[in-house]
């Protein structure tokens, strides 16, 4: 719910905004919106006269109890939406109270302060907000930040960051790391994969998580938040922190707006799933509008595999009856290969796909 895209060689296209939205919006409803923020092509927005169907909500204290209902629930959602609100998920609301309050805490934070956590050159991680393929910026400030491994943690951002967001931060992402290990553990039994295949695809995996502020904005039908695009993770754990809405979801080639359970978490099945499913389960495309009068706040932990793993369907799905639908790559491979497309929607996931028979160069 939250991939930047770009060329890394070529800072100049790549290279973090030199606004920063947050300050911006301190001009008042007269501001001018930069150029670089401006998109006139947009999707049309989703029609809220139509009462969308409500997403699909897993009970995580059903399917540990090995409720076989809550596990062919998991796995048709997975398959038809590729999107899930889990409640009962085990993490007390006095965590997530904490970690809305020091969030929302250093978004408060005077710029400078701020900006000694910037995205620096040839970087991906830090905060601010990075151009996307085609040369425009979200209307966003983010803050994103390797987690795990933690050999990975780049020591001039996670380690400084203010205590009691660090250490709350921390409680949480032991929180999340057990539910996102269990969820991909459950769907892989539902799709009648050994849970050790699970385990060593994602064991002392790449974790991420992003901070995202999403200013009001005086003109929102000018902007985009969030552009469309699918997450390219196996999965994403989403945390709306202040209760205002802005996901929308594309389902069945239309927008519809995402409505929120207070303290749910939304999970997201990634591009790396729907390979390692060859097709059986769905990431799902979406995005986010930007609200005239409020500002949003979010969390979002990524779950990918470890650097080793390939990327691939499934050995267990794959035979002479089930060709493989998708192509076979290292996990540096599939990232190279994202950061040097311009990418939209699901383009990604297309570019992985075996086209009649033959498979696409990686170029």
């Amino acid at each position: 719910m939250g991939s930047s895209s770009g060329t890394k060689d070529d800072s100049s296209t790549f290279g973090p905004s030199p606004i920063n939205v947050q300050e911006l919006v301190k001009g008042g409803p007269s501001i001018s919106i930069p150029h670089q923020y401006i998109r006139l092509n947009q999707e049309p927005p989703p029609s809220f006269s139509v009462t969308p169907t409500p997403t699909p909500t897993i009970d995580m204290s059903r399917l540990l109890s090995e409720d076989d209902l809550e596990l062919h629930k998991l796995h048709s959602t997975c398959r038809d939406w590729g999107i899930f609100q889990v409640v009962n998920h085990g993490v007390s609301s006095t965590l997530l109270e904490k970690l809305n309050h020091e969030v929302e805490g250093f978004y408060r934070l005077p710029l400078e302060e701020k900006m000694k956590y910037r995205i620096r050159e040839g970087e991906m991680e830090g905060f601010g907000t990075r151009c996307r393929g085609d040369g425009k910026y979200d209307w966003v400030d983010t803050f994103n930040i390797v987690t795990n491994p933690v050999r990975k943690r780049r020591p001039h951002l996670f380690p400084q960051l203010p205590p009691s967001l660090r250490s709350t931060l921390e409680c949480y992402l032991s929180e999340l790391q057990r539910i996102a290990a269990r969820l991909i553990c459950l769907m892989g039994k539902a799709l009648k994969i050994d849970e050790k295949e699970m385990t060593e695809l994602f064991d002392d995996g790449l974790q991420a998580v992003r901070m995202a502020c999403y200013p009001p904005c005086p003109k929102p039908e000018l902007v985009m938040a969030l552009t469309p695009h699918s997450d390219i993770t196996l999965l994403t754990i989403l945390h709306q922190v202040n209760g205002v809405d802005g996901l929308q979801v594309k389902k069945d080639g239309h927008w519809l707006p995402f409505n929120f359970i207070p303290d749910a978490f939304v999970v997201n099945v990634g591009d790396i799933f729907q390979i390692f499913s060859n097709g059986v389960y769905h990431s799902i495309e979406h995005r986010v509008s930007t609200s005239r009068e409020k500002e949003r706040m979010t969390v979002t932990f990524t779950v990918l595999p470890n650097s080793k793993a390939d990327v691939g369907p499934s050995p267990s799905l794959v035979n002479e009856d089930n060709r493989p639908l998708f192509r076979t790559v290292g996990m540096e491979q599939y990232f190279n290969d994202f950061f040097t497309r311009k990418l939209y929607g699901k383009t990604y996931l297309d570019h992985m796909r075996i086209q009649n028979g033959h498979q696409h160069s990686s170029t």
